[in-house]
Formats: structure tokens, C-alpha cells, sequence
């Protein structure tokens, strides 16, 4: 469910939202989620001074709350 919101996100951010793949690694405490997208959209992703990531990571801390599990997201280039 996160790891879907995450990737519907960021392909309405992209160029290149067909490039756009995410991974989940699920883990005791944490979830990564890793997301991969095209080199020219990762600044895109990533936001001036880290703010766009930092909103994504804020909407998906409020399901920590809910189902007690930690998210840690990942961009990286394909």
C-alpha cells in the first residue's frame, strides 16, 4: 500500500513516469522502500535542499502510527 503511493507519487512528479520502479525490503523494525527512476528526474525527486523527499517521508511517517512499522525511503538512479 505505502510502497504503491510512493510510486503513483513520484510518477506524477517525473518526466518519465514509465522509468519509475519501486522495491520493498521488509524487514523486523523497518520497511525500505527503494525507489528508482531516471537520472534526469531524481533532482526532481529529491527537491531543493531535500524538500520534496522530506514530504513524502512525512505522509508516509502518519502509517507508522497506524501499523507500528518504521519506512525508510531510498532514490536511486536506474
Amino acid at each position: 500500500m505505502i510502497a504503491d503511493f510512493v510510486a503513483e507519487f513520484a510518477k506524477l512528479i517525473v518526466s518519465n513516469p514509465d522509468d519509475v520502479r519501486v522495491e520493498v525490503e521488509e524487514g523486523d523494525e523497518v520497511t525500505e522502500i527503494v525507489l528508482y527512476a531516471n537520472q534526469a528526474d531524481i533532482g526532481k525527486l529529491i527537491g531543493k535542499s531535500g524538500k520534496m523527499i522530506g514530504a513524502i517521508k512525512t505522509v508516509i511517517s502518519g502509517c507508522k502510527a497506524k501499523d507500528g512499522m518504521s519506512y525508510r525511503i531510498n532514490v536511486e538512479a536506474l
